[in-house]
């Protein structure tokens, strides 16, 4: 993907800004211009919680082009608070077992490098197990 393309997506990759249907509520990622539950028109921005579980999960061990440095990893379907369903990488499980239903949240990461030594490093949404809270 190309470096303007990145920087037109950047609220959703980096924030996971979505849309939420002014007419049924229905909260929509990655952004659409039409409602894909009621139809209509839904260009109202909505921020996601960056909250959610495991839906499903599998080990890449072959990545495709620009990602292949990074196999094995792991890619799972994210069923967010908030409804929507989104694919994306995990990352910080180390030596942990991945369970379906497993709490989850939103991380920047680094995705990639565009191109050689010169290229942009281009980051984005990772999810990684939530962290456990610590009381004072």
């Amino acid at each position: 993907m190309e470096n303007p393309r990145h920087w037109r997506l950047k609220k959703q990759r980096y924030a996971l800004v979505g849309e939420i249907c002014p007419h049924c509520a229905v909260k929509i990622f990655p952004p659409r211009d039409v409602c894909p539950e009621c139809g209509l028109e839904a260009k109202t921005s909505y921020q996601f919680s960056g909250k959610g579980k495991i839906y499903s999960y599998t080990k890449m061990t072959d990545g495709p082009a620009g990602f292949r440095q990074n196999a094995p990893y792991f890619v799972a379907l994210i069923q967010l608070n908030e409804g929507p369903m989104i694919t994306a990488q995990l990352t910080d499980v180390g030596d942990e077992e991945i369970k379906i239903g497993s709490p989850v949240e939103m991380v920047t990461r680094k995705l990639r490098e565009d191109g050689d030594q010169h290229g942009a490093i281009l980051y984005g949404y990772k999810f990684r197990p939530v962290l456990q809270e610590v009381s004072a």
